[in-house]
This record gives structure tokens, sequence and C-alpha cells, in this order.
């Protein structure tokens, strides 16, 4: 189990595989065992750089005021620890917005972003009212626990991986656990999408209406995005829709090489690979000529 002394802190870390380096972000109650299925099916791709966040799995809690900023810098230190000069930031859920914030503050690191069921801001009230009654719970260990496994158990696909989600877990520190739940109804960058030049890839779930709001206000602002909704899936794709998400990441990164041909088309041939029956000729020639029009 390998560990960094990075930031004032010890960082637990995993790198595997060779090539252009992804990291990832997790959201509160879990840890880099989210991205389990990531690791396995995108490290002969990529370098994949998962770790648990201060407070999180096996890293040390926190003894500074835990924010997202303060995440960035413990990336981008554990990037120079690595040797890892620039990479692309791929975070799920509110770890989405961890990725935009790394964009907006330390823009010469990073290559681009990945949102997996992520937001620039929480705005509903029913998402805003679980996360402040989340980080009332996460003050108590006693109610973290009872938390964790409600958490743990709605994104586990199978059950080991709950198991194996909930032993990573069990170690987390409640005090920041509590921060990262209410840093995530507090935080909003919404405003300055705008000035976010990097190339963007927006994953949602075709059944997670309550973050559709949250996919087209990214794709609206956003100067350079591309917007995929997985058919069938819910919010947990890192878990449940695994080899959809993989092969989308594996796809958009290498269309990004392709800077002769339009952004919309090289999305459609992406589209098209990934479920052809969805995405038929007709359609995609309706779409560039709208998108030209």
């Amino acid at each position: 189990m390998p560990f960094a002394y990075v930031n004032g802190t010890i960082l637990h870390y995993e790198s595997t595989g060779t090539g252009t380096p992804l990291v990832f972000i997790h959201p509160p109650l879990l840890t880099s065992q989210a991205f389990a299925y990531q690791k396995e099916q995108l490290s002969g791709h990529f370098r994949v750089i998962t770790f648990d966040i201060r407070g999180h799995g096996a890293s040390n809690p926190s003894q500074r005021t835990f924010n997202y900023a303060l995440i960035v810098e413990d990336i981008c230190q554990l990037m120079d620890y690595l040797s890892i000069e620039k990479a692309y930031l791929c975070g799920y859920s509110t770890g989405g917005s961890v990725v935009l914030e790394g964009l907006l503050a330390n823009p010469e690191r990073f290559l681009g972003g990945i949102v997996v069921s992520g937001m620039s801001e929480l705005t509903d009230a029913y998402n805003k009212g679980r996360a402040w009654l989340a980080s009332r719970m996460a003050g108590s260990e006693l109610l973290l626990k009872l938390l964790q496994r409600a958490v743990i158990y709605g994104n586990a696909d199978k059950e080991t991986t709950y198991r194996q989600q909930l032993e990573s877990a069990k170690h987390d520190a409640p005090d920041n656990v509590k921060a990262y739940f209410e840093q995530s109804i507090t935080y909003s960058c919404t405003r300055c999408l705008g000035h976010i030049e990097h190339p963007v890839l927006l994953i949602y779930g075709q059944k997670d209406h309550g973050f559709h709001r949250y996919a087209n206000m990214l794709h609206e602002k956003l100067p350079h995005s591309s917007l995929y909704f997985l058919k069938d899936a819910k919010h947990q794709i890192p878990f449940r829709s695994a080899p959809k998400m993989n092969d989308l990441i594996r796809l958009w990164v290498e269309s990004l090489e392709d800077v002769a041909t339009e952004r919309v088309q090289l999305d459609w041939t992406i589209a098209r690979k990934l479920n052809p029956a969805m995405y038929g000729e007709a359609a995609h020639e309706q779409d560039v000529q709208d998108a030209q029009d």
C-alpha cells in the first residue's frame, strides 16, 4: 500500500499502467476503491492514479481547513511526487466539483477534465437537503458508520464491491467527511465556467433525472465540452456502468488528438461506437446540420 508525504500530510495512492495520466477523485464516504473498475479496465491504455482524499480511506486526517482548494493542492503535489507534469482529472459526483476547481485554479497542470454525475454547484433542494443531512450525520462516529453503509450499498454493483468499499472506508475521519459535505453545499464555480479553456467530458446517466439540470448547465457554460448520457444508467456510473464509462473515456481522450475534425462530428462518431442502435446516420447528419446553422 503506497503512501506519499505531500502538502503536509500523508496520502494513500496507487499508480497503475503507463501512458497519459488520469487522476481520479472520489466523493465523500467513498474512497479510491470507488475506481477499482477504472483502474482495472483503463490501466492498459493510461497511467491511472487513484488516491484517498484527506481523512478518507488510508490517508491521514487533515490538520488544515478542509476544502476543494486544499484537495487540488494535494493533487498537484502528488503529481509532483510522481513526476507527472500534466494529467487529466476525473471526478465522480462531488468529485466533479473538485475537477472544475482544479481546472480553474491550476490550469497549467491539467490536460482536461472528466466530470461523472457531477456539478458546479448544488442548486436543487432535494440534493442540498441530502448533503446537509449527511453533513450532520457525519459529525457523529456512530451515525457516520450507518451513513457509510447506506451510501456504499447504494453505489455497489455486487456484494464483493460493497465489502471492499466498506473495508476501505472504515478509518474515515468524521470531521473531514463532514467538511467535504459542507463544502459541497456552499461551493459554486458556475460563474467562472466560461474561463475553463480545457476540453471537458461530461458523463451522466440517462435515468439520473435529478442531475440532468447540472449536465445541461455545464454543457452550456463550458466552452469546450462533450456531453454523453449513458443508456439505462443512473447516478452510480463508476460502479454500475463501468464498461461504458471506461470505453467513453478512452475514445474521448483518443479523439482529442484529431484537431482537424469538428468536435460535434467526433462526438457523434464516439456515440455511434458506444450505441449504434440509438445514434444512426440520419440522426448524425441532422445534428451536424443543426450545429452548422
